[in-house]
């Protein structure tokens, strides 16, 4: 072979890896929405069951330790699919977010009888209104959002001990205050996490199950994203009970 061929050999190789990795792109970005979208109704769907289930919520907010139990159980499930992910299978990936759902709607059951049913799908929908927005921000700005990223994660740590500290002070416009910077926090987040995932992808080689478990993380990040803006966000707008 004379190093012309070689060239063209390469360039071909080269163009075949781009073509696989193109096909491959729009794949792996289909399963994050649609993984993010079942596990948000499989979270609906078992806030509402548990919330008409008066036996489960006695059973759940009547008992100090099963509560604790599945707040600590949630921590563990993202955490374990976190950083075992390369060592967890395609399938025990999914299952495990699969539990996370389930318990994360069962611990929001409580919502059906704080607010009033319409005010929490009126909040849903200007959730997803605004979580949609973002995600296309995220995914179709061309300015690097890493910078954004780490102030935001930071943010997010002053945010979990405002929130702890307000456990014990037990004030309401402190609770407000939290309420919205929840929100602004939440709303970059989607975006820097749209941007990230969609560079993420873009790297893989194929569709192959280490590329899909990647996706996989990046559906728990855009489905923590969605949660937690529309918790805050209920706490702004919605109409309790």
């Amino acid at each position: 072979m004379n190093y012309q061929d070689f060239e063209l050999k390469e360039y071909a190789s080269a163009n075949e890896r781009l073509w696989e990795a193109s096909k491959a792109f729009p794949v792996l970005m289909r399963k994050v929405y649609v993984w993010m979208t079942l596990a948000l109704a499989i979270t609906g769907f078992t806030a509402y069951g548990v919330a008409t289930s008066p036996g489960i919520l006695q059973a759940i907010y009547g008992n100090q330790i099963l509560f604790w139990g599945l707040i600590i159980a949630e921590f563990a499930l993202v955490i374990g699919v976190s950083a075992a992910i390369n060592k967890l299978s395609l399938t025990t990936a999914t299952l495990m977010f699969i539990l996370y759902s389930v318990i994360n709607g069962a611990l929001l059951s409580s919502i059906f009888l704080l607010y009033t049913a319409s005010s929490i799908s009126t909040v849903f929908f200007i959730t997803a209104g605004t979580f949609a927005a973002m995600a296309i921000v995220g995914y179709t700005t061309k300015t690097d959002l890493s910078s954004l990223g780490k102030i935001l994660l930071m943010a997010l740590i002053g945010l979990i001990i405002a929130t702890v500290v307000n456990v014990f002070i037990k004030s309401s416009g402190f609770d407000m205050i939290i309420s919205y910077i929840g929100v602004l926090i939440f709303v970059g987040l989607t975006a820097y996490d749209s941007q990230k995932i969609k560079q993420m992808l873009l790297q893989a080689p194929d569709a192959g199950e280490g590329a899909q478990k990647v996706a996989l993380l990046g559906a728990l990040s855009l489905y923590l994203d969605f949660i937690n803006l529309f918790i805050y966000l209920l706490r702004i707008f919605g109409k309790r009970e």
